[in-house]
């Protein structure tokens, strides 16, 4: 419990100036090649669940496999995906992502974010029922242009998915913006 109340307290004191500087960077990642944008787009999510007190850890490798990184969302652990490629990701790489859940404990969750975006029948495909939420570019944005609490997103997703079993709300429709 003292943990969610630091976290809090942590979000509650992130100012404009911070996150004018995560929307900058967020939007600047877009002018580097491909493959250094990848890894630089896991540096970022880093610092933005940092910076909301989410206690992220950067990309790590397992045996036969890489995670883009973790962090703690209401006292759960979650692994990261995350993908920016010119495309929306299809069904295969949410079945990758997902396989890679599975393999950890019953426990396990995951967030996938693609700055992309998720294709409809690729959504579609993926199914029902999965331990994976999805958050796209838009969802970043409008978390940081619009001064959300991203552990407030990412909790309305988690209640979405839960409720209707479903991986992808954007936020704008989770908050009516």
């Amino acid at each position: 419990m003292a943990r969610e109340t630091d976290r809090r307290a942590q979000t509650d004191s992130i100012t404009s100036a911070q996150l004018a500087r995560l929307r900058a960077d967020l939007i600047a990642l877009a002018n580097q090649a491909p493959h250094p944008r990848g890894y630089a787009f896991e540096s970022f999510l880093k610092t933005l669940f940092d910076t909301y007190g989410l206690e992220a850890r950067e990309a790590f490798r397992l045996r036969g496999e890489q995670i883009d990184g973790s962090f703690h969302l209401s006292n759960e652990t979650y692994l990261l995906e995350a993908k920016w490629q010119n495309s929306a990701c299809g069904v295969a790489d949410l079945h990758a992502f997902h396989g890679k859940i599975e393999q950890r404990a019953p426990w396990a969750r995951g967030l996938f974010v693609s700055n992309s975006g998720f294709t409809e029948d690729g959504l579609f495909a993926f199914g029902r029922g999965k331990r994976v939420v999805c958050m796209d570019g838009l969802d970043l944005y409008e978390v940081l242009d619009r001064g959300l609490a991203l552990e407030r997103a990412l909790t309305a997703k988690v209640r979405y998915a839960a409720e209707t079993g479903l991986p992808f709300a954007r936020v704008r429709d989770l908050f009516q913006i």
